[in-house]
């Protein structure tokens, strides 16, 4: 069964908290993170079967459609991505170190999804909005070209949408900052 990620940004943190229990009691979805975001917005992420997501997503912008900022649909993403957005991946030094920074949560999510599937990288951290000012960042690690290829490949979808933030290659981190990360 493919994976399918939504991602919904409300205005408001009350009617965010009522969206999230109606989005877990419409459809089988699991709920990746519901919480409030820079500045007093809320935001929700669901995984599970698309069809379920899309459901789940269909049912709390039909009932919230006034307070909804932004929502994103995402199919077929990456079973490393939901492990970092869960943060249940390795998230192991190997190598180069590539980090992207977009203006959204979903944005992010979507462009880690692309790097895992453009070269031979894995997720070292993927971190989205929480103290992040409602930025999105990824953190991947490998080889320094499969790096450099991944990353160009989500900071362009980035670019595209106008959410790129930031993006670096670092091809040989010192020790001392793979312990800060």
């Amino acid at each position: 069964m493919f994976k399918a990620i939504g991602v919904i940004e409300l205005k408001n943190v009350p009617k965010g908290v009522e969206a999230t229990d109606d989005a877990l009691k419409s459809a089988g979805v699991k709920l990746v993170a519901a919480h409030p975001s820079c500045p007093g917005k809320y935001e929700i992420i669901l995984t599970g079967s698309i069809s379920n997501v899309t459901a789940a997503m269909e049912h709390v912008k039909a009932k919230f459609e006034d307070h909804i900022i932004d929502s994103s649909l995402m199919g077929r993403i990456d079973e490393r991505v939901i492990d970092a957005l869960f943060g249940t991946q390795k998230g192991e030094r190997n190598g180069s170190l590539g980090l992207l920074e977009t203006y959204s949560a979903a944005a992010c999510i979507k462009a880690a999804d692309l790097c895992v599937k453009t070269a031979r990288v894995e997720i070292f951290d993927l971190r989205v909005s929480r103290g992040l000012g409602g930025k999105g960042i990824v953190l991947i690690t490998g080889e320094v070209g499969d790096v450099n290829a991944a990353i160009e490949a989500g900071a362009n979808y980035a670019k595209r949408l106008g959410m790129l933030s930031s993006q670096s290659v670092i091809p040989a981190p010192h020790e001392e900052l793979w312990e800060q990360l």
